[in-house]
């Protein structure tokens, strides 16, 4: 039913969740890194189609023209710069299948864009366990901060911040 892409697809899913090295609390202490074992190339559709969908008008991020004549400067250059929160998702989704899948994420802290990402970039992720503490109101469960750094094929950082998700402890998982 879905071809070649659904098992490039299946293949890919299947790497990732290979890839994954925390599934519980305990498998994570503070100072542990990850890194994102794939890159995504942000296609000029994608950014198109997330502003447009998110109703996002801010003309940056679609119309050419508009970047051309009010965005000529460095590091600009006339471009359409990739939409933040497109950026911000996929720096999650990708440090997420570095991580494992079993969480929950509570909130974000400390979000910053650092340089903009523009069509064409390969954004990559890397997380740092930054604190551990057991829930105080979900009992079997604990609280992590991760420390998340999206940056480009130039090693240069696009976005950073803090996710702070709850993880089940092993004793939830049986």
């Amino acid at each position: 039913m879905f071809g070649c892409i659904g098992k490039t697809y299946w293949w890919a899913l299947g790497f990732m969740i290979m890839q994954s090295a925390a599934e519980y609390y305990e498998d994570l202490r503070v100072g542990q890194t990850f890194k994102s074992g794939l890159g995504r190339t942000v296609l000029e559709e994608d950014n198109v189609w997330f502003s447009l969908l998110t109703l996002n008008t801010n003309q940056i991020h679609f119309n050419l023209e508009y970047a051309q004549k009010h965005y000529s400067d460095p590091p600009f250059e006339g471009r359409l710069i990739v939409n933040g929160v497109f950026t911000l998702g996929l720096v999650i989704g990708l440090s997420v299948s570095s991580m494992g899948v079993n969480g929950v994420m509570l909130g974000l802290e400390d979000v910053r864009f650092v340089r903009p990402v523009f069509a064409g970039d390969t954004i990559y992720a890397e997380v740092e366990v930054a604190e551990m503490r057991e829930s105080t109101s979900r009992r079997g469960f604990g609280v992590v901060k991760l420390r998340t750094r999206g940056y480009n094929q130039r090693g240069e950082t696009v976005v950073e911040f803090v996710r702070v998700v709850l993880v089940p402890m092993r004793s939830q998982g049986r």
